[in-house]
């Protein structure tokens, strides 16, 4: 069984007891998160699409713990100027197990 869930403006295919990974959600470790906005629901193979949302689908999880990303590096330079700019970003992210899918 699994289900697409928005979160945080972006969609996720979740499935119970995995981990995701979303951009830094309010709440402290082992704080209790319910998504109402499903998207899709897939049930052995019984699918269920929302308009928009699946009505009375949720899914819900538990913060792990809040995390941050791995280093991506952006590099700017303007050729014959002696341009160079290198500076670096790591996105905050939470750590979220999926405990329960619910119709």
């Amino acid at each position: 069984m699994y289900a697409i869930v928005e979160i945080a403006g972006q969609q996720f295919k979740v499935e119970k007891d995995r981990f995701l990974y979303t951009h830094r959600l309010a709440g402290e470790e082992g704080a209790a998160l319910v998504f109402d906005k499903v998207l899709l629901v897939d049930n052995a193979g019984a699918v269920q699409v929302g308009v928009p949302t699946v009505a009375g689908a949720t899914v819900t999880g538990k913060i792990l713990g809040h995390v941050r990303g791995e280093k991506v590096i952006v590099f700017k330079k303007k050729r014959r100027k002696g341009y160079q700019k290198q500076t670096g970003h790591r996105q905050d992210l939470t750590k979220v197990l999926i405990e329960e899918i619910a119709l």
